[in-house]
C-alpha cells in the first residue's frame, strides 16, 4: 500500500482524510512521520499555502507527500475569511472567536450564501499536482451541532438540512469539499 504524509498536525482533517481513502492509501501526519514542526500558511491565496505545506515535507524527507489549505468563503463578506479562516480573529487559531466574529460581521446581511474550498498540492516523486474541491452553502445564524471541527457549527452544506457539525462524518463525506478534493486525489494515485 502506498505511503503519503500528510502536512498537517491537525487530527481532525488527518481522520476526515483517511476516511474518504478507505485504506487504499496510507496516511501519516507529520507527526507520525516524526516532524515536530507547523508549517507557516505566510500565502494569499489557498493553492500557495497547500504547495508550500507539501514543498517543505517533500523537501525534509523525500517521499511523496501532499498539503492542503482549506477557506470559507462568504459572498456578502467579498469571500473573508477565505485563505485567513483559521485565523480571522487572531494568531491563536481560536474557532469559537473565528465564529462570532463572522456571525457578527453577517449579522445585518440578508445574503448568507458561503462556499467551502480546499486546495491540495501532491507531491509525487518531485512533481506537483493540485485537486480542489468545492462546497456550496450558506452560513446559519447561530452555532449548531458538537461534531466537526473550524466553521462546522454554521455551515449548511446546500441540499442537507443540518450543518457539518450536526453531521456524522460518512455524512458530512458526502458533501465535504475536503472529500471532494481527496476524491480527485485518489482517483488520480489509482490511475499513476
Amino acid at each position: 500500500m502506498q505511503k503519503l504524509i500528510f502536512a498537517t498536525n491537525n487530527t481532525h482533517k488527518a481522520e476526515e482524510i483517511r476516511s474518504v481513502l478507505e485504506g487504499q492509501f496510507t496516511i501519516i501526519t507529520l507527526k507520525e512521520a516524526g516532524i515536530d514542526m507547523d508549517i507557516p500558511e505566510p500565502f494569499d491565496t489557498l493553492e500557495e499555502n497547500a504547495r508550500q505545506k507539501a514543498t517543505t515535507v517533500y523537501n525534509l524527507t523525500g517521499i511523496s507527500c501532499f498539503g492542503e489549505d482549506t477557506g470559507l468563503e462568504t459572498n456578502a463578506l467579498d469571500g473573508e475569511p477565505g485563505v485567513k479562516s483559521a485565523r480571522y480573529a487572531g494568531e491563536e487559531r481560536d474557532f469559537t472567536a473565528n465564529i462570532e466574529k463572522l456571525l457578527d460581521r453577517l449579522k445585518d446581511k440578508t445574503d448568507r450564501t458561503a462556499r467551502f474550498r480546499t486546495v491540495i498540492s501532491l507531491l509525487l516523486d518531485g512533481v506537483e499536482y493540485q485537486f480542489e474541491g468545492i462546497c456550496e452553502g450558506s452560513i446559519t445564524t447561530r452555532p449548531r451541532g458538537g461534531k466537526g471541527f473550524g466553521y462546522d457549527p454554521v455551515f449548511i452544506p446546500n441540499n442537507a438540512g443540518h450543518t457539518f457539525a450536526e453531521m456524522s462524518l460518512p455524512e458530512k463525506n458526502q458533501y465535504s469539499h475536503r472529500g471532494k478534493a481527496m476524491e480527485q486525489l485518489m482517483q488520480f494515485l489509482i490511475k499513476k
